[in-house]
């Protein structure tokens, strides 16, 4: 039997399907989420596969977290949705579209290009496997092992909102932080080089962030050719949550044209 994603459903309306990020969960979108819920959608936030109450598997690359997408909408009877994804969700979501076109009707990435990314989170991965989660008593405790690695407070908070505790009281991280610390090259990948996708197409990119350079232009131009690239101000990698109401502003005329 196939495992299902573990996922939040909002509103009522047209589907609408997002999409976290690296060591991220579903919770990091349902201020947007409500909005769009609010605006004509129906909402499905989704935890990907080894992140938040969704399964753990041994199993992860671009063509498999596309493969859970394609059984998730099985499952709901979605035939076709809107698609947002950000970062590795975008490269899921970009995966996803090219694999089956057929199924996205809208397809929105958020600060993520489709070409390889050299594994850059050593550091936020090495302060995670250095917390003693044996003897954890609190979060605050996991902070302070954390800051010994990551000095900034905004990433480290992000990623204890992922301690929760198991049936036995004690805290844990949701995600599977053995398989992801295996994972790196593969979360960096690209897509295929022949892969497209000609359906409508937004890429949101920060303007604090190096993601999504001049030089990726062509490249999303070719696997995406009618897509549009739109910059969000004042906002890194994280733009949905550190501009929320120009993400919105930008994100939801795409949504709603026919």
């Amino acid at each position: 039997m196939k495992q299902i994603l573990h996922s939040l459903i909002l509103g009522e309306g047209k589907p609408l399907i997002i999409l976290h990020g690296f060591l991220g969960m579903l919770d990091n979108w349902k201020t947007l989420g409500t909005s769009y819920s609010e605006n004509g959608f129906q909402v499905h936030l989704v935890d990907q596969r080894n992140h938040g109450k969704s399964f753990h598997s041994p199993n992860f690359n671009y063509d498999i977290l596309s493969d859970d997408l394609l059984n998730y909408m099985n499952h709901y009877e979605i035939k076709s949705a809107a698609v947002i994804g950000h970062s590795m969700g975008g490269k899921t979501a970009m995966q996803f579209a090219c694999s089956y076109p057929e199924r996205v009707n809208k397809l929105l990435i958020a600060d993520i290009a489709p070409k390889f990314y050299p594994p850059h989170h050593q550091d936020i991965i090495n302060g995670l496997n250095a917390i003693d989660t044996t003897n954890l008593k609190s979060r605050n405790d996991a902070d302070q092992q954390l800051k010994k690695y990551i000095s900034n407070l905004g990433i480290r908070q992000f990623l204890l909102k992922n301690l929760d505790r198991d049936e036995n009281k004690k805290l844990c991280f949701k995600f599977n932080l053995e398989v992801l610390s295996e994972k790196m090259d593969e979360i960096g990948d690209n897509i295929s080089s022949t892969d497209s996708y000609s359906g409508p197409t937004l890429f949101l990119r920060g303007d604090r962030s190096e993601y999504i350079t001049k030089n990726d232009i062509e490249l999303i131009n070719l696997h995406f050719p009618i897509a549009k690239v739109e910059t969000i101000e004042n906002a890194g990698h994280w733009l949905h949550a550190e501009n929320p109401e120009q993400f919105l502003e930008k994100s939801l005329p795409f949504l709603i044209k026919n």
